[in-house]
């Protein structure tokens, strides 16, 4: 590890989540599973709000949880208030691309009508500090010139990315308008151990090579994509929850990227290499509704954060196999 990440790192663990209670939408997720265990590690008094019943059994640890859904704002406002929360992360969102084509009712009720209510929440309890809002790097929409950086419009047109536009300029609202104390991440596609939508081309290609079988690429394999470890996600977040308690952040969007866009076909080709698999990639180019090149700067991450991601592609990608190989040792 650097001395600049070692830097990064000192700020998120300096103390500042020590006791500090923290409400986390989306706590199911892979983004949410990796920072509820992250900010225990770090003595925060974690919330969750879950709409499934499905137990955190990966936190290994108490947490409080409510059951809820994050439309509902009458028991954000009680969450809050309760718990005396301080810092939110907002991550709860239906995030599949292809299911929102298909459903963009719901997308945009969760996406967007969650997002408002826990804003409202927010906004009505002034013990709040600090908002952390997930955005997308796919709220951009679609633009002729790559990296896109934080000065671009919001132009998404197909129901996912238009749903992530809103929810972020919903975030902007509030705090130009409000004064909240929020800022957003767009970052790239997450990937990492504990993600199950094996239609995700990650855990979808490692799944299909321990089966044996040829893994799948939806589309012609020449879609280019940010791919970011989960840990170095999380990092991210924290450190952004943190500075916002000292720096001018509010309103603010910040872009967080590993900056080495890969096609589909690369990372395939790349997870097959890492796991030593001689199967070829079966290519059916049925994808459509997607942008065909979009990856990010992270340059203002970088220069007003001191960010800088911790593992190469090849090295999250090896922690990643590791974690499904054990998973599918002890599962099956």
């Amino acid at each position: 590890m650097g001395e600049r990440t070692r830097a990064v790192e000192g700020v998120a663990m300096s103390g500042f989540w020590q006791g500090r209670t923290t409400f986390i939408t989306g706590a199911y997720g892979l983004l949410g599973q990796w920072l509820v265990r992250r900010l225990i590690s770090e003595g925060a008094d974690v919330v969750c709000l879950a709409r499934d019943q499905q137990p955190l059994e990966s936190h290994h640890a108490p947490i409080k949880l409510v059951r809820g859904d994050v439309r509902d704002g009458a028991l954000l406002e009680r969450v809050l208030n309760e718990h005396e929360v301080n810092t939110v992360f907002h991550l709860a969102a239906q995030s599949i691309v292809p299911r929102a084509n298909a459903e963009p009712a719901p997308t945009f009720d969760t996406n967007v009508a969650g997002t408002w209510a826990l804003l409202e929440a927010c906004r009505r309890n002034p013990a709040v500090r600090q908002i952390v809002v997930a955005s997308s790097d796919k709220a951009y929409g679609q633009h002729d010139t790559v990296p896109y950086h934080e000065a671009m419009p919001l132009q998404g047109r197909h129901p996912y990315e238009v749903s992530k536009a809103c929810a972020d300029l919903l975030a902007q609202s509030y705090a130009h308008t409000y004064n909240l104390p929020v800022a957003i991440t767009r970052c790239g596609n997450f990937y990492g151990g504990g993600d199950l939508n094996w239609n995700r081309i990650v855990p979808g290609t490692i799944r299909s090579v321990l089966r044996g079988e040829r893994p799948v690429i939806r589309s012609d394999g020449q879609y280019v994509r940010d791919y970011l470890y989960i840990e170095d996600g999380v990092s991210a977040y924290l450190l952004l929850g943190a500075r916002m308690s000292t720096a001018g952040l509010r309103g603010q969007a910040f872009n967080f990227s590993n900056e080495a866009p890969v096609t589909v076909l690369e990372i395939v080709e790349r997870i097959l290499k890492l796991m030593d698999s001689s199967l070829r990639p079966e290519i059916r180019n049925e994808a459509s509704g997607e942008i065909r090149s979009q990856y990010l700067s992270a340059a203002k991450a970088r220069g007003e954060l001191g960010w800088q991601p911790e593992y190469c592609l090849d090295e999250g990608l090896r922690r990643t196999i590791e974690w499904y190989t054990k998973f599918w040792k002890e599962n099956t």
